[in-house]
């Protein structure tokens, strides 16, 4: 009986139901948007960083990660890949040599990190291959190198062009080779492609005299949910004399910013809660101050205080509900059409080329910014309502009636 009484004095003030109403539903409907456009902006920088070379899980021998020098190589090769291949979960993995090195061409030289990879295992964990605009990508024979367009631009050179690769060898002298480039990458981010140089395994491994040495094994999981269970099974399994790292172990600041985006839309929520309290306060002061005959009414024929506490705290939230319903199904709407065909900021190319995201941004819809509509907003309204709820039960039946 309160709700259908609470429903009928809602609309009795239709416009100002609906102002309130109207802002709720705004203010939802921004703020899922908003945390939509944030999330999916940190995570593509998440995911291009794991897809152009990170990947899921990176092993190592012991201390690499800190020294990365050729001569840290992996202890026992059949060792890790047997257990990549008895652990569940494990997608696919490659094989690589990495190190810093020089590439020269006739106008000018670049240095980076020159990554000799195994060509058909690589393309099943990054996305280099897939990123290939000139050219092809790497086919398995010796002396082939894919660049990125930014290195082959400071460079000078194009498809077809011989570049000398030099780094440091196993032995302590300086290795070279002459290269061959093959094809051109562009990635997202323009400093990826300004650092990295891509060539056969085998070819690195001759360079710089590592005969059948290995650096690193870069592992992609089915489920990224299952990272951390897997990094821990591979760290057990390969005991002291191997690092497992995941990509939160290999991109903390990125990882973060992720989670602090997260904090960052909640703390949003509640500012907007906030907000609208007031506005719940005042439409509901108003309704209390325009009938408070009627309450004294009820109150004298026997209407309990606890009652008309319940029946106005019923009209705040039937109103932030049907608002805070409105305003999710907008925002909703508006995250999953922007997020099929993204947000275009070529405008701002350069600069979201140089954070790694990209000049489409498609917005993300979480669990956690529904959940937090869901929560924090009729929570807030129940709040603002308090005050006009308690106005109410403290009048005087007596003096309620006879009010003018």
């Amino acid at each position: 009986m309160l709700l259908t009484i609470a429903w009928r004095n809602i609309w009795r003030n239709r416009r100002r139901s609906l102002i309130i109403m109207t802002s709720i539903v705004v203010g939802v409907a921004f703020a899922m948007l908003t945390d939509g456009l944030s999330i999916g902006m940190v995570q593509q920088m998440l995911d291009n960083q794991i897809g152009s070379h990170i990947s899921h899980i990176q092993i190592h021998a012991k201390g690499f990660n800190d020294n990365q020098v050729i001569q840290n190589a992996i202890p026992d090769r059949q060792l890790v890949e047997r257990a990549l291949g008895e652990t569940k979960g494990v997608q696919t993995w490659s094989r690589r040599v990495i190190t810093f090195g020089l590439l020269s061409s006739a106008l000018n030289s670049s240095g980076g990190l020159i990554v000799g990879v195994e060509p058909e295992r690589e393309s099943a964990v990054t996305s280099i291959a897939a990123s290939v605009v000139e050219g092809s990508y790497l086919s398995g024979k010796p002396n082939e190198v894919v660049i990125g367009r930014r290195m082959a631009e400071k460079l000078g050179i194009g498809l077809g062009d011989k570049v000398v690769g030099m780094a440091s060898a196993l032995g302590g002298d300086v290795g070279s080779d002459l290269f061959r480039v093959v094809g051109m990458y562009q990635t997202v981010s323009s400093e990826f492609d300004k650092k990295h140089m891509f060539t056969s395994l085998s070819g690195m491994q001759d360079m710089l005299e590592m005969e059948q040495r290995v650096l690193e094994y870069a592992v992609i999981v089915d489920n990224i949910e299952d990272v951390d269970r897997i990094a821990k099974e591979l760290r057990t399994t390969l005991g002291d004399g191997y690092e497992v790292l995941s990509y939160r172990d290999l991109m903390p600041m990125l990882v973060y910013m992720v989670d602090m985006y997260g904090q960052m839309m909640l703390v949003l929520y509640v500012v907007i809660g906030l907000a609208m309290i007031f506005g719940i306060i005042n439409t509901m002061l108003m309704s209390v101050f325009e009938r408070i005959q009627e309450f004294g009414v009820l109150m004298a024929i026997g209407m309990k205080n606890s009652a008309v506490f319940r029946m106005v705290m019923a009209e705040a939230l039937l109103l932030s509900a049907m608002g805070t319903a409105a305003g999710m199904l907008a925002g909703v709407a508006g995250v999953l059409a922007l997020g099929a065909v993204g947000i275009d900021l070529s405008l701002f190319a350069e600069g979201l080329n140089s954070f790694g995201v990209g000049a489409v941004i498609y917005p993300q819809l979480t669990a956690s910014s529904i959940l937090s509509v869901v929560v924090i907003i009729p929570l807030t309204a129940l709040l603002g309502a308090l005050y006009p709820a308690l106005k109410a039960t403290r009048l005087q039946p007596v003096t309620a009636i006879r009010y003018v």
